[in-house]
């Protein structure tokens, strides 16, 4: 400050003596003959020499002319220095540097971590080990993403051959089975192309929409099959009989396709979070299943022309008895159409049946429905959490929490006890690191085992507490990318035009959370921004008077200030091809206490140099370290995370009548507004299409069977199976709950759209055949029903067990990716498995009542067999 004194200089002339050296200014341009010439004036500084001889001052004497030059090395010296840091990193014990790999929009993730290792493994090769310096690769998501696609691919192949085998048990006929199965590979490989070809992706959820699709893709196949079977075994020449066979069954069959299908549309047209999701399932089991109407209607019929040409006239001519699971058959066969001939016979127990059942199912559905949660997050092999100190800790002052998180944490690393769990220890831990900022520490770790990725998160959260004020949060990431709370983070939102009325709300709110959901039962909370205007701050007030007659601006004040505390940034400069800050700074280090700001010296224009406190106040004062805003109002934000013991709809009811309605209860301050958003605001979103998604399902289904039947009565008959469909679906969500622990999340909730489009399908079954017996054959309707159960019922379990078995492997079988999709399949399998057996008990019973009404009478009493009706239907 003596050298800036003594030249008259101050700070603020400095910073803009260098900042108009260091310039570098386009001037236009010069044409020239043929050529164009840009003009450019170039003072940008490029090493240090330049910046000392930068000349501050040039005043030339009136007595003597000469001219008196004031430059850099007058008053100062210029060095290349290091940045003050701004964080503290450790990976397991060491400081590292960390470095964030940023994929680009639209780039393929497994093709950009690919890149990556190639990359790391390089620099590591030829850089880094001279240096003795090591790249680690802390976490990698295609890891997770690898494992997910490898478990799809096993499943598909699983349950396709399940699928098969149930067929061979079925058919007893290799070539049979084999023209069947073939539907299995066509559709498969058509839906990769044609996906390709809509420009979807190929993905965990697209892959498990082609699992899911295995087991269904067989279902016109074997109704077109089995009906060309029973006319081969009535006599019918090969030739004729595949012919007649598909031509008689192929509209119904398009219907059954069309129900599948068309029952997404509605989810299809919505622009949601979860649609994306949604679109991937649909679009592969809509274009699987479309493929395989194809396959049914053309590539079935020709092979069965050419492969059954030897088939048996006799219906029980079969190469291979299996006299356990005949006998089963036949038993479940024989007690099917007898209570199909009870009900037909007596209506009243006939309509008590019906009521009985519709009624116990859509009881059971409302009663045991699961609470709700919004997406599933995944199992991702990776813990990510943020630590909050009190307000104004310092940069040391955080940095030792954390180290205090690592040294308790340290047992678990895998580098100093080994790799392997011992009985009742916690996981062992593959890679720990933590950033600390200013304000803020994140923490990161993975598991050696990646499926116990998740119970790292109490051993890693409850260490965080033992600083006092100090908050914490630790969650799996979400593989749908939610911010560090993931897919299950509730914000409340208080927010005012006065800041602390709005924290007098919040710690109010947060005690009330704190007994709702406390944090000893796995519940996690943090503020946003914080709960107190405690952030330290020593604020200068400049008195204007004594300014004034100090000649010194507030700006030169200011700047005074910056420079001699922790350095004023002026510019940035290239220095060997790199920019680099230029910054002003005093001789003395860093001021070290707040009284040291007050004695900071300041030079005026007038060669003087003063302290700070002769020309302002000094005062430590607390200010708010962030002030969020949202719809205008000043915020403060509450993020809870609940505890996975509880459902997401739950949490939100507790919040809502045990913090919510109390705080109303009390009277808010004026202006002040409370309300849940984030992923509360979607899940309430979210549910309320999916129910409105749901009846237009229902709606669209109703009105494609009613094309078919040329009817608006048999497909409401038709519908009374989706009420016990629905019920099948929570029972078999409830059953996979005893095995594997799976909520009702929205993705899981397109099971049960799934089902309204494929249980439809074995009532399609029974429905027209029986009327084909009525309308065409002219039998009456207690013979057109009963004839039509006894040759439906094969198909019908046929179709049921090879979808059931197509699908099991994605609920039975662990591991990455199984948490997205195995709810759906546990929806589908229950809901499938039980609309099939109550739809052999349903469906007769209120044919028998209003068939004979809708019909007019039409039909005449016959006896035949079954050996004798070539019924037709698809399912």
């Amino acid at each position: 400050p003596e050298r800036l004194a003594r030249y008259g200089l101050t700070v603020t002339y400095v910073v803009n003596a260098l900042r108009q050296a260091n310039a570098s200014i386009s001037a236009g341009d010069v044409e020239e003959g043929k050529r164009r010439y840009v003009v450019r004036a170039e003072g940008e500084f490029s090493n240090v020499d330049q910046v000392l001889d930068a000349v501050l001052r040039s005043d030339q004497s009136a007595d003597s002319g000469r001219i008196g030059r004031v430059t850099m090395r007058d008053i100062g010296s210029v060095r290349l220095a290091n940045k003050e840091p701004t964080a503290r990193i450790r990976y397991l014990g060491q400081p590292a540097i960390a470095i964030n790999v940023q994929r680009e929009t639209g780039a393929n993730v497994i093709e950009t971590m690919a890149g990556v290792r190639v990359a790391v493994a390089e620099l590591n090769e030829r850089f880094l080990d001279d240096q003795q310096l090591i790249l680690t690769q802390v976490y990698d998501e295609t890891t997770y993403i690898d494992s997910a696609i490898d478990l799809v691919q096993s499943n598909i192949m699983v349950g396709g051959s399940l699928a098969a085998i149930v067929l061979l048990v079925f058919l007893r006929s290799i070539r049979a089975t084999a023209i069947v199965s073939l539907a299995i590979p066509v559709s498969v490989i058509g839906s990769f192309v044609a996906m390709a070809a809509l420009g979807r992706s190929i993905n965990v959820i697209s892959l498990a929409g082609m699992a899911f699709a295995v087991g269904m893709v067989v279902d016109a196949a074997i109704v077109v099959l089995e009906n060309i079977y029973r006319l081969r075994q009535s006599g019918v020449p090969a030739r004729r009989a595949a012919l007649e066979g598909a031509d008689q069954v192929w509209a119904a069959v398009l219907v059954s396709v069309l129900t599948t299908v068309m029952a997404f549309i509605p989810i299809l047209m919505r622009d949601l979070e979860v649609a994306q999701l949604f679109r991937d399932i649909a679009v592969a089991i809509s274009v699987s299943v479309i493929l395989s109407l194809i396959v049914a209607t053309t590539v079935i019929p020709s092979l069965s022309s050419r492969l059954l040409a030897q088939v048996s006239n006799s219906p029980d001519a079969h190469p291979m008895r299996l006299p356990l699971i005949d006998d089963l058959g036949r038993a479940v066969s024989k007690a099917i159409l007898g209570f199909a001939r009870l009900v037909t016979r007596r209506r009243a127990v006939a309509l008590l049946i019906v009521i009985a059942i519709t009624g116990s199912a859509s009881f059971a559905t409302w009663h045991f429905l699961p609470k709700l949660e919004y997406l599933p997050e995944g199992n991702q092999n990776f813990v990510f959490g943020v630590i909050l100190p009190p307000p104004g800790y310092n940069l040391a002052t955080n940095t030792e929490i954390a180290r205090q998180l690592e040294d308790d944490v340290r047992p678990m690393w895998a580098i100093e006890t080994g790799p392997e769990r011992g009985p009742g220890e916690p996981p062992k831990i593959s890679n720990f690191f933590f950033v600390t900022f200013q304000g803020q520490t994140f923490v990161g770790a993975s598991a050696v085992d990646e499926n116990n990725a998740g119970e790292l998160i109490p051993h890693l959260q409850g260490p965080i507490f033992k600083e006092p004020g100090t908050f914490g949060f630790m969650s799996q990431p979400s593989i749908f990318g939610r911010g560090i709370g993931g897919g299950r983070s509730i914000e409340l939102d208080i927010g005012g035009p006065d800041l602390e009325t709005v924290l007098g709300v919040a710690l109010k709110a947060t005690g009330l959370i704190g007994q709702a959901l406390p944090q000893s039962a796995g519940n996690q909370f943090r503020p946003i921004p914080g709960l107190e205007l405690g952030a330290p701050e020593v604020r200068v007030t400049p008195d204007r008077i004594r300014l004034a007659d100090a000649g010194v601006t507030a700006r030169e004040l200011g700047d005074t200030i910056d420079a001699f505390n922790d350095g004023l940034r002026v510019a940035e400069i290239t220095v060997d091809g790199k920019r680099i800050d230029l910054t002003l700074k005093g001789p003395n280090a860093k001021v070290t206490s707040t009284q040291g700001i007050a004695s900071l010296p300041v030079v005026t224009q007038r060669g003087t140099i003063l302290p700070v406190n002769a020309l302002a106040d000094v005062d430590v004062v607390a200010g708010p370290t962030e002030v969020r805003h949202k719809e205008r109002l000043r915020t403060v934000t509450l993020e809870i995370r609940p505890s996975p013991a509880i459902a997401l709809e739950q949490a939100l009811e507790v919040l809502r009548t045990e913090v919510i309605e109390p705080i109303e209860a009390d009277g808010l301050p004026g202006d002040v507004q409370i309300a849940l958003t984030g992923t509360a605001d979607e899940l309430s979103k979210t549910w309320s299409a999916m129910v409105v998604d749901l009846a237009l399902a229902v709606a669209i289904v109703y009105l494609v069977m009613a094309v078919l039947f040329s009817s608006f009565w048999y497909p409401l008959i038709i519908l009374v199976a989706v009420p016990v469909a629905a019920a099948g679906g929570v029972a078999g969500l409830g059953l996979l709950n005893l095995y594997v622990a799976q909520p009702l999340d929205m993705l899981t909730m397109l099971g049960f759209i799934i089902l309204v489009g494929i249980v439809v399908n074995n009532a399609i079954l029974l429905v027209d055949l029986s009327l084909r017996n009525l309308r065409i054959h002219g039998l009456d309707v207690e013979t057109a029903i009963v004839e039509a159960t006894r040759n439906r019922i094969r198909p019908i379990f046929m179709s049921t067990l090879t979808s059931l078995f197509g699908m099991t492997p994605l609920i039975l079988f662990p591991g990455a990716g199984s948490e997205l999709y195995r709810g759906i399949g546990a929806v589908v399998i229950g809901g499938l498995a039980l609309s099939t057996l109550v739809a052999l008990i349903l469906i007769p019973p209120l044919l028998s009542m209003f068939m004979g009404l809708i019909e007019g009478g039409k039909g005449r009493r016959a006896d035949v067999t079954a050996e004798a009706q070539p019924g037709a239907a698809a399912e």
